[in-house]
């Protein structure tokens, strides 16, 4: 059994209070209050309820540790905390409100502007991913490894689809088009975080997407680190909590696709 760190326990133990209620919840999906956030974007009483029982747990743990969460946004010491939570308490939330058992409640902690942990956590399939700096990637305290394939027609990679009032479509058409053309098969599953913890489990070959936050990856970025894989901007450049895209590979897939992305976007009439 692998050994945990004090920080991994302490992020387990959050995620897996917080799963609790989320899996009370997802057996009475039709019943959750929704309220609209935007355009196709949800926020629900169940996501609210997980946010608060993490930063409860969290904060009770690591008081002196700052919050950066996807609802409630940086606690008031972030500017000047050297440790910060970087939390999602429901990536895949779309998944969630349609009965769909995909989704996963994510938690990073960054130091010094380093990520240095992570938790994954699939309530539903009961799937646990960890990884520390240094220590390897885990689903469930078995070690984990990227995909060890080195060609991209034997490949299958992830990415995420622009959808109602969200990203660039001619860009990710132009894209989808290029990788589509050259390998095994492309996924689109609607949890970043996720789609992450299988590149490092290596099911998943590689995931390149645009436009996400980062709460929907630094979890799954010390996961893919951590299994022997690469993590950069598109275009390879390094990837940072700012950064608009991202593309997670084995090394060989890395260089790949990076030949293949970025693909300009059609202009228009």
């Amino acid at each position: 059994m692998a050994t945990r760190s004090a920080h991994i326990n302490v992020m387990i133990r959050a995620a897996d209070k917080a799963a609790r209620t989320l899996r009370r919840d997802y057996g009475e999906v039709a019943n959750l209050q929704v309220s609209r956030k935007g355009p196709a974007d949800f926020v629900t009483a169940a996501d609210l309820k997980a946010e608060k029982t993490l930063r409860e747990e969290l904060s009770r743990a690591r008081p002196d540790y700052a919050l950066l969460m996807e609802e409630s946004g940086a606690s008031a010491n972030h500017a000047t905390a050297e440790r910060c939570w970087i939390v999602d308490p429901l990536d895949g939330t779309t998944n969630f409100l349609h009965g769909l058992p995909h989704f996963a409640i994510s938690i990073a902690l960054e130091e010094r502007g380093e990520l240095i942990a992570g938790v994954v956590f699939d309530p539903i399939k009961n799937e646990l991913y960890y990884a520390e700096k240094g220590q390897g990637a885990y689903l469930n305290d078995r070690r984990i490894r990227v995909s060890s394939r080195e060609r991209l027609d034997d490949s299958v990679i992830a990415t995420g689809i622009p959808f109602l009032g969200h990203g660039d479509r001619p860009t990710f058409l132009a894209e989808l088009d290029a990788v589509s053309g050259a390998v095994a098969g492309v996924r689109r599953w609607g949890t970043a975080s996720l789609d992450l913890a299988y590149v490092a489990a290596g099911r998943f070959d590689g995931f390149w997407e645009r436009g996400l936050s980062s709460w929907d990856v630094s979890a799954g970025i010390v996961l893919v680190r951590e299994a022997g894989g690469q993590v950069s901007e598109i275009g390879g450049k390094a990837f940072r909590r700012d950064s608009a895209s991202i593309l997670a590979t084995n090394e060989t897939l890395h260089r790949s696709l990076n030949r293949l992305l970025p693909v300009p976007a059609p202009k228009s009439a």
